[in-house]
């Protein structure tokens, strides 16, 4: 079941109900923002800190303001009724399209596998524009990252990692990415033109992660590198461009650390 619906209402419907209009500009321009969660034995992880960054993704599209109390509910309804399939893990997407003459929320759930303890990865020749109208707004306009996830998955690997217009490290098509040197945990400024990722604002907070201005050829030279995602939590790359990162003590320290401080606390 989905629950499909505006701002103000909306209703459970079957899973293959086909209600966008042709004429929503979600569908035809890309003009829409989503918030993707984890969720656990139906109960979703940091929602709260999910809903502010879709507020903030919505006021950079300039939508109008959200009704919480409407994606509350349309959450808790679609996770009670697709539980009984989904089991203990599962994956929540919230997406708010700009419609035709008024927004549309779209909440869909369904099971997600889990992420291997690793991970690989590619750098790509593309690049974000740190100075972009909707830079730090979650959109649905994902062709970009499509293209540039399908030349990893093409070269056999999860993720691709992107350089911004100033050949800065900025971050993956789907995730935030850290760098280790010398001990310390490092990852991509906001002013870098990255997403700020749930999970990323998480291990700055918990683990004393530092933002900073990082050359992109760091990727090739640092000791440890990791993705984190709401899916992947935090999650080591043990090889990049070909080259295998044999010792992750800091990353896979840290991606015992943070399963753990999720389960003792589920809005962070």
């Amino acid at each position: 079941m989905i629950w499909w619906g505006t701002l103000q209402s909306g209703e459970l419907l079957p899973d293959d109900a086909r209600p966008v209009s042709y004429l929503d500009r979600g569908f035809l321009v890309g003009e829409g923002v989503f918030e993707t969660l984890v969720v656990q034995q139906g109960v979703p992880f940091a929602l709260t800190r999910h809903l502010v960054r879709l507020e903030r993704s919505a006021a950079i599209l300039r939508f109008p303001s959200l009704n919480l109390d409407v994606i509350h509910a349309a959450v808790s309804e679609v996770i009670e009724a697709n539980l009984p399939d989904v089991g203990g893990l599962g994956r929540l997407r919230i997406t708010l399209s700009s419609g035709h003459h008024d927004p549309r929320l779209l909440v869909t759930f369904m099971a997600q596998a889990p992420w291997a303890d690793t991970t690989s990865a590619i750098t790509v020749p593309w690049v974000r524009n740190e100075r972009s109208a909707i830079v730090g707004a979650k959109t649905t306009s994902y062709a970009e990252n499509v293209a540039a996830l399908a030349a990893a998955q093409g070269a056999g690997v999860s993720e691709a990692l992107l350089a911004n217009t100033l050949g800065k490290l900025c971050e993956g098509t789907t995730s935030n990415v850290f760098v280790v040197v010398q001990g310390e945990v490092l990852t991509p400024a906001l002013n870098s033109g990255c997403l700020p990722g749930v999970t990323r604002e998480l291990v700055i907070e918990w683990f004393g992660a530092v933002e900073a201005d990082l050359p992109f050829e760091l990727l090739q030279s640092a000791d440890e590198v990791f993705l984190t995602s709401s899916t992947r939590g935090v999650h080591p790359v043990e090889q990049l461009d070909g080259r295998r990162l044999q010792a992750r003590p800091v990353g896979s320290s840290l991606r015992e650390r943070f399963a753990t401080m999720c389960a003792q606390s589920v809005n962070p």
